[in-house]
């Protein structure tokens, strides 16, 4: 009697299977791998971004291949893709579309712009001045453009990859808080050491192809991807690591070396690349160490460090380092 009382009271939740995931996610990386040396970190960020629905700002000097890792990661999914190249007389219609008179109806057509597409490389996002930069804060947040008050809604999944030099390279724009706020990771891309390094010059000799991307193949469709995120969303969050969350954005709010801290809008992406990420380790569970693994990288475009701090050349990647430091991990 006890025996069935115990069987109908006992009940253990159902995990999630992240064997397809998983799986999934590895043929991306194998493929990207064919011609990206390490990197493995980026490539794993960028996932994460994709699985969280969200877009990516790569930073890095000339010639570390922000341009070319973007492309392989688009090749690698079966999908639309289309690159907008940022300059300084870019015009908001390039990006967006414009409206066309058909002599033949006597009445305006919208023709869409590049930015209609699955994944979109903005490159060289910062050469472009704010006003231009300003045309993409509708179609990043709300997945959708209004023109002539008509509303034309993206293909899903949608999903921007910015790359950007260095805002102290000559002949670059700061980006507005909130053009970087829409971003929900920035990734700086460094030097390659000089192991990785030896091995892209061996990698370049023996190469016979004219294009390194034509050996990078589809291997995971867009309605997939979609499933992917469905996924995402049924990652299990314990309410303590919601409350540790919201204290790492108090914190940045209330620190005297930050001149702007993180807003709530911060907080809901720093949730979503924490389960995003979990996924990737293969839990179905996320853990303080997901959250502080990620939490750099979702938080230090969207904080301002203040004057003081900067001309000592203090990064918001160090502070934000420091405040994860100083709060106590949920155990």
């Amino acid at each position: 009697m006890e025996d069935e009382k115990l069987e109908k009271t006992v009940h253990f939740e159902s995990r999630l299977d992240l064997t397809s995931l998983s799986s999934k996610l590895g043929n991306i990386k194998s493929e990207i791998s064919k011609v990206i040396v390490g990197q493995e970190k980026v490539i794993d960020l960028i996932m994460v971004a994709m699985l969280a629905n969200g877009h990516v700002l790569l930073e890095g000097v000339p010639g570390v291949a922000k341009t070319l890792l973007a492309k392989l990661f688009a090749r690698a999914i079966d999908s639309g893709f289309s690159r907008i190249q940022f300059t300084p007389d870019l015009m908001p219609s390039d990006i967006l579309g414009t409206s066309v008179f058909d002599l033949k109806t006597s009445l305006f057509t919208y023709k869409k712009g590049p930015v209609f597409s699955n994944i979109i490389l903005i490159d060289e996002i910062n050469r472009s001045p704010a006003k231009t930069q300003a045309a993409l804060f509708e179609v990043m947040e709300e997945q959708q453009v209004t023109m002539d008050g008509v509303t034309y809604p993206m293909s899903k999944p949608f999903m921007v990859i910015a790359t950007q030099n260095p805002i102290e390279h000559e002949g670059t724009y700061r980006l507005p808080e909130a053009q970087l706020d829409r971003f929900l990771l920035k990734i700086n891309i460094s030097y390659p050491s000089l192991e990785e390094e030896i091995i892209i010059l061996n990698k370049e000799h023996s190469n016979r192809l004219e294009r390194k991307q034509d050996i990078v193949h589809p291997v995971i469709t867009a309605l997939e991807i979609m499933e992917l995120q469905k996924v995402i969303r049924e990652i299990i969050v314990e309410p303590e690591l919601l409350e540790y969350i919201a204290k790492i954005s108090k914190r940045t709010r209330e620190n005297s070396s930050l001149y702007l801290g993180a807003s709530p809008r911060a907080s809901i992406a720093l949730l979503k690349s924490s389960k995003a990420y979990a996924a990737i380790m293969g839990r179905d569970f996320v853990t303080p160490d997901d959250i502080k693994a990620i939490a750099i990288y979702v938080l230090q475009h969207r904080v301002i460090v203040s004057p003081a701090q900067e001309m000592e050349n203090i990064t918001s990647a160090k502070i934000i380092g420091q405040i994860l430091d100083s709060i106590d991990v949920p155990r």
